[in-house]
């Protein structure tokens, strides 16, 4: 790029302003105006190959998370109960899920609302345990595929999913030594075995 001299008027211009003008700093020295404009700033330098961006390939939907898992509302009672330490003798359990030990007392709770259920299956244990009763047979049904209509989401089996943890809970915790689900001879999925402890 060539620099542009200036003209005559130009220079004539500036020695009239300069003349008027009032020095801000009289101790420093005017630089006396000359024919050649000023020399432009350099330009910074471009950035190395290294330095410079460079954007990434994108793919939609690359960088999204997989869908989190879904949970279901409960797990399954059967699973639960299998997973369950065994705490009574191996052979009266294996005898029992293979369905070979007979119950010695039933509770068909088979149609019962929840309110009515657990106080009839906290007497019935209770009772049984007092009698020096070992296996004792709970029927609750498989229950139907939504129970009663309404804003949440309700477990098949109300009561296949609350006797099982009503059980778990005082004062039958304290009777009450294994819970396992029924051999298909008396009940399947619809009925559990309780094994009691030895009455004192």
């Amino acid at each position: 790029m060539t620099r542009r001299k200036l003209t005559s008027e130009e220079i004539d211009l500036w020695h009239r302003v300069a003349k008027q003008a009032e020095r801000l700093h009289p101790k420093t020295r005017t630089a006396p105006a000359t024919g050649h404009l000023p020399k432009p700033k350099p330009t910074k330098s471009p950035l190395p190959p290294q330095e410079r961006f460079t954007p990434e390939l994108f793919e939609l939907g690359s960088k999204a998370g997989s869908k989190p898992a879904r949970h279901d509302l409960k797990p399954s009672v059967t699973s639960g109960l299998i997973a369950a330490p065994m705490q009574m003798d191996g052979k009266a359990y294996r005898k029992m899920k293979r369905g070979k030990l007979k119950p010695e007392g039933k509770l068909d709770l088979h149609g019962m609302r929840v309110d009515s259920a657990h106080p009839a299956l906290v007497g019935f244990v209770l009772s049984a345990h007092s009698a020096g009763k070992r296996l004792v047979l709970v029927i609750t049904g498989k229950g139907k595929d939504r129970d009663e209509p309404g804003p949440m989401p309700i477990p098949r089996g109300v009561l296949r999913h609350q006797v099982p943890q009503w059980l778990s809970l005082p004062p039958l915790s304290q009777v009450v030594l294994q819970v396992t689900p029924a051999h298909v001879s008396h009940g399947g999925g619809g009925a559990y075995y309780v094994y009691l402890r030895r009455h004192r």
